[in-house]
């Protein structure tokens, strides 16, 4: 039996899923490293800690399945987007990686945004943030420009790792999407962008698809681990875009709503267009000449857990939610933005914070509970409402995914609120899974993308939307989308 391997390098540790040619998963490993703090916002890694960790990957994938050296056929991966790693000529890395939740580059934000936001936006269809790379780039050369002499490759983090097993220097077209850097209508590094920032375009990888062939596993680390095979590396893609591959997103109308620390609802685009003019975020996929639209909620998973600890930090997330049915739709009168580390979609805006509105003596736990949930649910369809008014798109089906997913009761305030159905998966791998799906596309396991979600992807929990209780959050909706207006300038100024 051949297998694939899907390696997922994520902020707080690298996951691989193996998969055999029948599509199924057969192990998941993963190992974590440290996230470094060196100043408040600013996030980093050292580079060297992904490549100890994917041998350290090889070595468990080795103990657990017998013939994993023998019969593993291909690699490819899913990344970190935006996320800066600076190398000298030989690929020796020159400082610590700064992060896509490193939010040191405000001022560069400022800079680029007043003095070249609207070029910015049209060539790369995104406003631009602190997550971004080009930001990063400027902080570098502002600040450590001793470092920026040195500079002579860029890489975004999956692509490092690959790099160290190659010795190839590529990028995907949907992690370069991500960079600012990018004209993503024309799928290559832009000339004009480039010369305003004084980055030479020989510094940066040679764009591929994500299906590509880069090249095949170093013979040194093939003989250091033992593999049989020569092992084809695909290039792979951002995470986000790998991720809906990996839940079997293939078409327009359907969409995913994943609830993890933050909150995304995704959408594939067929073309590229200029309807949404940054207010969400348009990116290539990793599907040939496909796109995708992605509004975020800052603090999803992150307003229910932030909430739970300050009433249980010991209590399991199934128990704190349990009740929750018990209580009506609108939570008895209240309202909750979950604002609580500022919002991106609609607002982008850093300095806005989270309200409960309604507030009276007569409110239990319980309400609290449900409002934070219908909240976060509520900034969720924020961006689904931008992707149909602005697209004109008609969602007949959304996956759900992350911890939104695993409570029936929130399952059916999902449908409720999006007035779509709703489904959850089976089996819920994350975009590892996605990444050893491109493998063994890549390999010709499958002969369309169709046939090879069809193997592997199963739903369950079809959830439909219940008329009555969509015509009540209707109405409560309306009055959620007032609450920013209403509390914007109290809470900027509280934060003075």
């Amino acid at each position: 039996m051949s297998y694939v391997l899907g390696l997922d390098l994520g902020t707080s540790s690298l996951k691989g899923n193996l998969l055999d040619e029948t599509g199924k998963t057969i192990c998941i490993e993963s190992v974590e490293y440290e996230l470094l703090n060196p100043k408040s916002g600013y996030n980093e890694q050292n580079p060297n800690d992904w490549i100890q960790a994917c041998y350290h990957l090889f070595g468990k994938f080795s103990k657990s399945v017998s013939d994993f050296t023998r019969n593993l056929e291909g690699i490819s991966f899913s990344g970190q987007m935006h996320s800066l790693v600076l190398a000298d000529h030989n690929g020796n890395v020159l400082r610590p990686a700064i992060l896509w939740n490193d939010v040191r580059t405000t001022k560069q934000c400022k800079y680029i945004t007043g003095t070249f936001g609207e070029e910015i936006l049209k060539i790369t269809k995104n406003v631009v943030l602190e997550g971004f790379t080009l930001p990063k780039i400027l902080w570098v050369q502002e600040n450590e420009p001793e470092v920026w002499k040195q500079v002579r490759k860029i890489f975004l983090p999956k692509d490092y790792l690959r790099y160290s097993l190659t010795g190839k220097f590529h990028m995907d077209y949907s992690d370069a999407a991500g960079t600012l850097l990018m004209d993503i209508k024309e799928k290559k590094w832009s000339p004009t962008i480039l010369k305003q920032y004084n980055i030479p375009i020989e510094y940066l990888p040679k764009l591929v698809n994500s299906f590509e062939f880069i090249g095949n596993l170093d013979e040194n680390i093939k003989e250091r681990y033992g593999f049989k095979n020569n092992i084809k590396v695909f290039a792979g893609g951002a995470d986000n875009a790998v991720s809906s591959l990996g839940v079997g997103l293939a078409d327009p109308d359907t969409a995913i709503a994943s609830i993890g620390t933050s909150g995304v609802f995704l959408s594939l685009e067929d073309s590229i267009h200029d309807k949404y003019k940054g207010s969400v975020h348009l990116f290539n996929h990793v599907l040939p000449n496909k796109y995708y639209s992605m509004g975020v909620t800052l603090s999803a998973g992150h307003s229910v857990s932030w909430f739970k600890n300050l009433i249980d930090k010991e209590q399991s997330y199934d128990k704190f939610l349990s009740n929750i049915s018990d209580v009506p739709i609108g939570s008895n009168g209240l309202l909750f933005t979950p604002y609580i580390s500022g919002e991106r979609t609609p607002y982008f805006d850093s300095q806005i914070r989270a309200s409960f509105i309604g507030l009276s003596h007569d409110h239990t736990l319980t309400d609290l509970k449900r409002a934070v949930i219908e909240g976060v649910t509520f900034s969720l369809k924020d961006s689904q409402v931008l992707m149909e008014s602005l697209r004109k798109k008609n969602f007949n089906r959304i996956i759900s995914i992350g911890g939104g997913a695993k409570n029936k009761e929130w399952l059916q305030i999902q449908a409720d609120i999006f007035n779509t159905q709703v489904v959850n998966l089976e089996a819920e791998e994350g975009p590892g899974l996605g990444a050893a799906m491109i493998a063994a596309m890549g390999l010709d396991w499958f002969e369309t993308f169709e046939d090879c979600i069809g193997r592997i992807i199963n739903y369950v929990d079809k959830v439909d939307p219940i008329p009555e209780n969509v015509e009540k959050y209707k109405r409560i909706y309306e009055l959620y989308t007032k609450v920013y207006k209403s509390t914007k300038s109290i809470t900027h100024k509280l934060r003075l």
